[in-house]
């Protein structure tokens, strides 16, 4: 199985026979209804539940944001869904349109920060800080999906640094679950995503009897990030590049 976003190139060598990667479907369907049912859970009460369209966000470009990023959800489902009912030809055709949609989200990721920066209308929280947790998910997104694109040839790759990816979008929907311990915690909520990343890393173990090297990097590069950007939003310089955003923006 491969969620791929462009043809995979078939003259290439072919991976090792081992056991477990037979059940390469079962696991990333099943990674993409787990994702599925953390994004319902955490954005149920604001959207889903809400009625979507007619719910009461607080802008336009929410809007948006919340349609084109369930739709990447969707999408990765019905590629995994593909693959796995062998309708790889539907699979191969819809992968540019992939790529392509995950651009769109990275640009309307970054509409959807600058509007809740200039708004600032939540007490409590320092939006000036906030800001960096929004566009460093973005700062591992894009390079992943990026990569993603150029190990097409490679499904093994390809298919874990798209799933690492998607991870990465989950924290927005885990800091909204009704758990004190993750609910608007950016800190906690990080750790609990990276759990997704333990999943994988364990069915790589037991799958091929090590860990593969995208799971490893593309993985390193998340936790990597969500560790360093709290300590940096608290700056005096994040907090005035912030300020410039918030005032050109405005």
């Amino acid at each position: 199985m491969a969620t791929a976003i462009a043809h995979p190139d078939t003259s290439a060598k072919p991976a090792p026979s081992l056991p477990g990667r037979r059940y390469d479907n079962y696991f990333f369907m099943g990674m993409g209804l787990l994702m599925a049912a953390t994004v319902f859970v955490g954005f149920a009460p604001s959207y889903y539940l809400a009625g979507v369209f007619r719910a009461p966000l607080p802008s336009t470009i929410v809007h948006v944001h919340g349609a084109v990023f369930t739709g990447w959800i969707l999408f990765f489902i019905a590629q995994t869904s593909l693959v796995s009912t062998g309708r790889v030809d539907i699979h191969r055709k819809l992968g540019l349109f992939g790529f392509f949609w995950a651009c769109l989200m990275v640009i309307v990721g970054v509409m959807a920060a600058t509007d809740s920066l200039v708004r600032a209308d939540r007490p409590g929280r320092d939006p000036l800080f906030f800001y960096i947790i929004p566009l460093s998910d973005m700062l591992v997104f894009a390079p992943l999906i990026y990569f993603a694109y150029r190990a097409r040839r490679d499904p093994a790759a390809h298919k874990r640094l798209i799933l690492v990816a998607t991870i990465d979008l989950l924290i927005a929907a885990i800091a909204r679950w009704p758990v004190a311990f993750v609910h608007r915690n950016a800190a906690h909520a990080g750790m609990v995503s990276c759990l997704f990343l333990v999943m994988l890393i364990a069915y790589d173990l037991w799958s091929t009897h090590k860990v593969h090297r995208a799971t490893l990097w593309a993985s390193a590069l998340m936790i990597f990030v969500y560790a360093v950007r709290i300590p940096i939003g608290k700056t005096q310089a994040w907090h005035a590049f912030a300020g410039w955003v918030q005032s050109v923006a405005r």
